[in-house]
This record gives structure tokens, C-alpha cells and sequence, in this order.
């Protein structure tokens, strides 16, 4: 018997939750047969069976997106005939309206209810994310891609998108937060929730966010002072100041981030610590969230974890090919102890999951202990410190070695207990990778002396010290030659005669670098390899100068040195490698 395929569809509601095939022969799209047929597919292929059955050309990807929508129970309507009052325009920002691809056409402020309208029935992370952002329940509904472009084009265009400057002058004109002005800490719990739900507060921290994960921030700084709220970005290391809200927002600010980050509005005593997530553009994105109590306030600064950002691959992460041939040589031994050091913010764990993320294989157990997890990666088993229960890094470690492990990664060495379980993991036939706060790698040796380490202990069990720093990367945009002048050359302690003829470059500033001449940052390393004259030295206790010397005479590229090649190579600046790297004695 032909079924016909304009056949009258069923209401949505006997849709929901129907599987997408039925659907599809239900509301006369499909017969069954090519339902049959796209099963067996899946079978072999596997895979998502709307994909296999708009790849045989069976159905439209609009066709498709209708009947996962009524899949979900989505109403489906017409945006492009409706009017949208300008209140629920303004419930969302033109550029979170763009990132997203939505657009409101309903509001119900008192039960804090808002409807939007998508062009893709799988767009779970917009209304997830919109949940969080605004505080309110988010009801979605599925329109037609060319309605939705022009309802984004007719109520948010691109070119009025609503500038931090415009939404902090919109701000400081309303007077509902203004009557906060000088209160101090005489607000009440009720007045706090008043003023986070304020509409100019939610679009000013939303604005800051989107822009900040748009920029590539690490971090972003929300700061009272006794006369004035400062907020600011550090976009490759560096600090950038934005245009400063009014100082009685701080309050609205710091609890609106709470909220997201599901922490005590309350209390405003004791330091918090919490984590939003989100997902733009389909980028899981984490941002970890710190509160603490200062003299004028609560300073709160988040942590952009953007996963697209980060390049866990050892081929990316700036070594140069001999050292990154000796580090794949040392990660593929089977015990011992790899130390990477370097101050905070240098890199050392993007390197240390580099080399985890490439070690990942089946055949390899890998278990970490961090404080706190920073990137979620599937394959290792990655443990929370968490002190205040009294999970500490020796506690987790001392339960790793009953977990049967070939890879250890330790977040950081503290104490004598922690190094001393490091190096019975070695002993006893594991690799175990961790970091230190020391200016190089020979410095490294003497601050586990410090610890109360035994000399004999070090040299039998650590392999290799790795030293980093992150230095910027000229803006490819608008890099420009240029002659050193003789200061600035003697800075890093070179001659004219030193450099002759080599060419230097540095950024102009430009649009696509904010006007900084930098864009991203590249990292630069000094290897450290123990051999047998190094551990000699080092069962003699002799000074880190000794072993700097020692090591450099056997080959360790120092990082003034790797900064110096970088130069030449026209990736970074002088400015940068002195700023970051020291004269070696």
C-alpha cells in the first residue's frame, strides 16, 4: 500500500518525545521504507539518523529541524509576523542576541519567564547558557533561519551593538541603584537581590563576559577601591583597564556573579570559590570564580577556562624541535620524576597536559591530582584537592599508588610529605610529572633541598627540570622592521657588533591586536637534563650557580638564551624577553 506523503500532520503534543524516524513518517515527510533504509545505514555508519537522512537527501535540514523540534516539544512560529515590543528587546543585548542566535518575542517579568525564538531545534547550549546569564526560565520556540537573520538585523543590528562605555552612562542614570550610593554595608539580603536583577547590571556583566572570552582574557578583575570600582582584563599577561562603572554597581556586580556561580549572597566576610559554565558557539568555556573580602568590598576576579583556546599539543606549545625531541625521549621513561617550574601564569600546565594529552593512550593509566582540575580530559582519571576535607596532594597520592597508575601527575610539590611520596612513586616504577614556583631550572634543586629533600633521593629519582616563561607574540598584522638603538640592545646585554645585519621587528598596533602589537603568546623553555656529572654536584650540595654553570657547559639552552632565538626569529620583541626573562650570573 503507498502511504502518501501529504497527509495532514498530528498536533506537536503527539509528537513529543517520539523517535525521529516516526516523526517523520507521522507528519508525511517519510515512508517507511526509507526510514528502514537509513536504520541499516546507522547500523554500519552510526551517527545521528537525522544526519544519514538528510545525506541521502530523504529530507531537508529544515524539514529535519521542524521534526526535532516537535521532537522536544517546541512550538514552532512565525517570527517574521510578529511585532516585538521594545521591553523584551531590551531584556538581551544586541551582541548576546548575535552571539547566540536568538531573539525574545515574549516576556512575563513578574514570573521572570522569557521566550525565544531559534532557528535550530539542537540550540540546548543557547537556552542553558541564556539561563544562567539572565537569571530567568528560558521557554524556546523554532522559527525559519531567513526569520530569525531578519528579526536579528531589524531589532539588534551589528552595527548599534551596545559598547561597555554606553551600558556603564545607562547605569550611572538609574536612579533605582543610585539610592544605593554611600550605603556601605547597611543593605539588606532583600536589597542586594533587588539590585542584581537590576537589567542595566545583568547586560553590563553579560557584555563584559561575551567581550573578555571574545578578546581571549585568562582573566577578568572586578575591583573596589575606597573612591572607585575598577574592572579590568589580562589579555596575554598584561593587565588592560576598561571604562570604570560607578562605584555602588560593586555590590550588584559581585552578588550577580555569585548567583551564577552558585555561591552564599550572604556572606561577605569570607573568601568563596565556584565555577560558571558556559558554551559559546558550541567552545565549552569555564570560568572559575574567586571572591575576597577586601577593605571596600568584595575584589572578584574569574578565570577564563576557554578549551578551543588552549593547545594541548607538544607541537604548539613553543618548544623548538631538539628540545622537544629530548622531551619525548623523557616522557616515554619509564619512572622518574619531571619537574616544570616557573611563577604562576607561565604555562606550566598547558605543557604538563600537552605531554599528558599525547601520553593518553589505552595501554597507559594516568592519574592527576590538581588544585583546582583546570581542563576536563577524557582518558585521565583527574582528582580535586580539596584541603578542607583533608584531601591534600599527599593524601590523594598515597591512594594513587594502590590504583595501579604508569602516569602521575602531581599539580604541585608544597612540602616534604608531598615530595617524599613523588619520589617513593618513582622508586617503585612510576613516571610522575609536577611543577615548582623557582626563577630557572637549576634553582629548582636547591628549593627541593629546601624542602628537607635528601640529595641521594634527587639524583635518583629526577630526570629533568623544565623552565618556562610566556612571552607575546609579535601582531602578524602589523609587524614592522625596525633598528635597536645600543640601550636597548645592552639590556640584554648584546653589542651592535653581536647582532650585525639581523633584522628586528616589532607590532605597530592595529585593530586586529586592540593597538598592543601583540597577538597571543608563545612560550620559551630551558631544559634542564640530569646527568652524571649534574648529580655529583648536586650530592655535593654545590650552589645553584654552580649547577647553572655546569649545566650551560653541557648544553642547556638558558631562557634568555631561548628568548634571544625567539628575537631572531622575528616572533617577539627585545621588551618582552627582558621583561621576562633574567641576566644569568
Amino acid at each position: 500500500m503507498t502511504e502518501s506523503l501529504k497527509a495532514k500532520p498530528p498536533p506537536v503534543e503527539q509528537l513529543r518525545g517520539r523517535q525521529i524516524g516516526r516523526i517523520l513518517i507521522k507528519t508525511g515527510k517519510l515512508r517507511r521504507a526509507q526510514v528502514h533504509e537509513a536504520l541499516d545505514i546507522q547500523k554500519e555508519k552510526r551517527g545521528p539518523l537525522g544526519k544519514i537522512l538528510v545525506e541521502l537527501g530523504y529530507v531537508s535540514d529544515e524539514e529535519l529541524n521542524i521534526a526535532l523540534a516537535a521532537q522536544s516539544g517546541m512550538p514552532i512560529i512565525e517570527l517574521g509576523k510578529m511585532d516585538i515590543a521594545p521591553e523584551i528587546v531590551d531584556a538581551m543585548s544586541a551582541q548576546m542576541a548575535n552571539t547566540y542566535r536568538v531573539v525574545p518575542y515574549d516576556l512575563d517579568a513578574e514570573r521572570g519567564v522569557l521566550w525565544l525564538a531559534l532557528d535550530n531545534a539542537d540550540n540546548f547550549v543557547a537556552t542553558d547558557d541564556l539561563r544562567t546569564l539572565l537569571s530567568m526560565e528560558i521557554k524556546a520556540a523554532l522559527c525559519s533561519p531567513g526569520d530569525l537573520q531578519a528579526a536579528l538585523e531589524r531589532y539588534y543590528p551589528e552595527g548599534e551593538q551596545e559598547s561597555i562605555a554606553n551600558l556603564i552612562d545607562e547605569l550611572s542614570e538609574d536612579e533605582d541603584l543610585a539610592k544605593f550610593s554611600d550605603r556601605g554595608d547597611s543593605i539588606d539580603l532583600a536589597e542586594i537581590k533587588e539590585m542584581l536583577e537590576s537589567n542595566p547590571v545583568k547586560k553590563l556583566l553579560n557584555l563584559v563576559l561575551l567581550q573578555a572570552i571574545k578578546d581571549k582574557a585568562s582573566d577578568i578583575h572586578f575591583e573596589p577601591f575606597e573612591d572607585e570600582f575598577k574592572m579590568r582584563y589580562r589579555i596575554d599577561g598584561v593587565l588592560y583597564e576598561m571604562v570604570p562603572p560607578p562605584k555602588y554597581v560593586a555590590l550588584a556586580i559581585s552578588s550577580r556573579i555569585k548567583v551564577m556561580a552558585n555561591l552564599d549572597i550572604a556572606e561577605r566576610r569570607l573568601p568563596q570559590d565556584g565555577r560558571i559554565e558556559l558554551s559559546l558557539r558550541g567552545m565549552p568555556i569555564d570560568l572559575r570564580v574567586s571572591v575576597l573580602p577586601t577593605m571596600f568590598g568584595e575584589s572578584v576576579v574569574l578565570r577564563v577556562l576557554d578549551r578551543s583556546n588552549v593547545q594541548l599539543n607538544l607541537d604548539k606549545v613553543g618548544m623548538r624541535d631538539e628540545e622537544l625531541n629530548i622531551f619525548r625521549q623523557l616522557m616515554h621513561k619509564p619512572n622518574g620524576i619531571i619537574v616544570n617550574t616557573g611563577p604562576t601564569g607561565s604555562g606550566k600546565t598547558t605543557t604538563l597536559y600537552a605531554a599528558l594529552q599525547e601520553l593518553n593512550t589505552p595501554e597507559i593509566k594516568i592519574l592527576t591530582a590538581e588544585d583546582p582540575v583546570e581542563y576536563d580530559i577524557d582518558g585521565l582519571i583527574q582528582t580535586q584537592i580539596r584541603a578542607d576535607v583533608g584531601l591534600t596532594f599527599a593524601r590523594a597520592l598515597r591512594a594513587f599508588l594502590r590504583q595501579d597508575p604508569d602516569v602521575i601527575l602531581v599539580g604541585e610539590v608544597r612540602d616534604i610529605e608531598t615530595a617524599q611520596i613523588s619520589v617513593q612513586a618513582a622508586l617503585t616504577g612510576h613516571l610522575v610529572f609536577t611543577t615548582l614556583h623557582t626563577n630557572d631550572a637549576p634553582s629548582a634543586v636547591a628549593r627541593l633541598l629546601d624542602l628537607g629533600m635528601e640529595p641521594f633521593l634527587i639524583t635518583a629519582t629526577l630526570e629533568a627540570i623544565v623552565a618556562q616563561r610566556l612571552v607575546r607574540r609579535i601582531c602578524l598584522n602589523c609587524k614592522t622592521e625596525y633598528r635597536p638603538t645600543e640601550e636597548q640592545l645592552m639590556e640584554l646585554s648584546l653589542r651592535p657588533e653581536d647582532v650585525g645585519e639581523q633584522v628586528f621587528f616589532y607590532g605597530k598596533g592595529c585593530d586586529y591586536c586592540n593597538n598592543t602589537g601583540y597577538r597571543g603568546r608563545l612560550g620559551i623553555y630551558e631544559l634542564l637534563v640530569l646527568d652524571e656529572p649534574l648529580r655529583e654536584l648536586i650530592m655535593r650540595r654545590a650552589s645553584t650557580a654552580v649547577l647553572r654553570r655546569e649545566a650551560v657547559k653541557r648544553g642547556m639552552r638558558t631562557l634568555r638564551d631561548a628568548g634571544l632565538r625567539a628575537i631572531f626569529d622575528g616572533v617577539t620583541t627585545l621588551d618582552e624577553v627582558v621583561r621576562e626573562t633574567i641576566v644569568e650570573e
